[in-house]
C-alpha cells in the first residue's frame, strides 16, 4: 500500500512541476498567427461576427469600414439606421490595430513588412466627418502612415478615405494621417500618389465579363493597361461589385485579377479569398507592388 502511494504522489508532483513550469503566453503569440496575405481585402468587414478580428484571422491585410459622424461620434454601419453606439471608430479598428503594433515590433502581424490598410468609407458629409476623422486619427498617429510637406513617413498602418472623400479638403492639409481613394477616372491624371496611392473603382462599369466562358481578350488588355498604367505611378488597384458567390465564375475572375497584379482582391468571404490565394498565389505575403511614394 505504501509502495503505490508512492507512485501516485511521484506522478502528482510531476504533472505539477510541468503546469507550474510552463511559460505563460505573450499576447503577440496569442494572436491570430495566420499567414499574411497582401492582397486580401476584406469588403464590409464591420459586418463579420468579429469586425477586425475575423479579418486578421485569415490573414487579410486590408479592411474596410464605413463611418458615419452621429452626434460627434464616428460610428460604424452600411446604414444610418444600423449604428450602435458602442460600435465606434475607435473601439473596433484604430484601439486593436494599435495594441497589434504594440505587441509585434511596429507591425500588424509578426515580421510581416509592408503596411497593413485601413479603407474608412465616409457614409455621412464628407468635411463634417473628415474632419472627426482626421482629428481622431492623429492620436494614433505614432501607428500611422503621414503625410508631411517633408514626405511621406511610412507607418504600420496606412489609412485609405474613400466614400465622401472631401478632395479640396485634404489636398491643402499640410499634415495628414490618410490617403486619398482615386477613381478610374483618376487613372494617368498625374495626380500625386503621395496623395492618391490607389485607383478603386466598380467592376461592373468597366467589364462586362462576369467570369462566364473565357475572358474577352479586349477586356483582359483594358485590365492589363489599368493595372501597368497604375503602377508605374506607384498606384495600387481595386475594384468592387466582383462575382462574391462561391462558383466557378467567381473563381475564373479571382484568376484573371491575380494574374494581372491587382493589389487588392475584393470579398465578404473571408476563408474562400484565404483558401484561393493560399493555393494560388505564389507569393501571397508579397504585394504587386511595395509602394513608393
Amino acid at each position: 500500500m505504501v509502495f503505490i502511494f508512492t507512485i501516485v504522489l511521484a506522478v502528482f508532483a510531476s504533472s505539477f512541476t510541468q503546469v507550474s513550469t510552463a511559460k505563460p503566453q505573450s499576447k503577440t503569440s496569442n494572436q491570430e498567427s495566420a499567414l499574411p496575405l497582401a492582397k486580401a481585402h476584406a469588403h464590409n468587414d464591420y459586418e463579420h461576427s468579429r469586425p477586425l478580428q475575423d479579418a486578421l484571422s485569415h490573414g487579410f491585410t486590408s479592411v474596410e469600414a464605413d463611418v458615419w459622424l452621429v452626434d460627434g461620434k464616428l460610428l460604424i454601419a452600411h446604414d444610418r439606421e444600423d449604428v450602435r453606439s458602442e460600435r465606434t471608430l475607435q473601439s473596433l479598428y484604430l484601439k486593436p490595430l494599435m495594441e497589434r503594433v504594440k505587441n509585434n515590433h511596429r507591425s500588424v502581424y509578426p515580421n510581416y513588412k509592408h503596411d497593413f490598410i485601413l479603407w474608412i468609407d465616409i457614409k455621412s458629409a464628407d468635411e463634417a466627418t473628415y474632419r472627426a476623422i482626421h482629428k481622431q486619427l492623429r492620436k494614433y498617429q505614432r501607428m500611422l502612415t503621414k503625410f508631411t510637406p517633408a514626405g511621406v513617413k511610412p507607418g504600420a498602418v496606412t489609412v485609405y478615405i474613400s466614400g465622401n472623400r472631401p478632395r479640396d479638403l485634404m489636398e491643402n492639409q499640410p499634415v495628414r494621417y490618410a490617403a486619398y481613394d482615386g477613381r478610374m477616372s483618376d487613372l494617368g491624371s498625374g495626380t500625386a500618389n503621395e496623395f492618391m496611392p490607389v485607383i478603386s473603382d466598380n467592376w461592373t462599369k468597366h467589364f462586362s465579363w462576369n467570369g462566364e466562358g473565357e475572358m474577352p481578350v479586349e477586356e483582359r488588355e483594358k485590365l492589363n493597361t489599368i493595372v501597368s498604367t497604375a503602377h508605374a505611378n506607384n498606384q495600387k488597384v481595386r475594384f468592387w461589385a466582383t462575382p462574391d458567390i462561391p462558383s466557378p465564375q467567381r473563381e475564373a475572375i479571382w484568376h484573371e485579377l491575380l494574374k494581372a497584379g491587382v493589389d487588392f482582391i475584393n470579398t465578404d468571404d473571408l476563408g474562400g479569398l484565404q483558401q484561393f490565394l493560399t493555393e494560388h498565389d505564389p507569393q501571397p505575403s508579397q504585394p504587386p507592388i511595395t509602394w513608393k511614394p
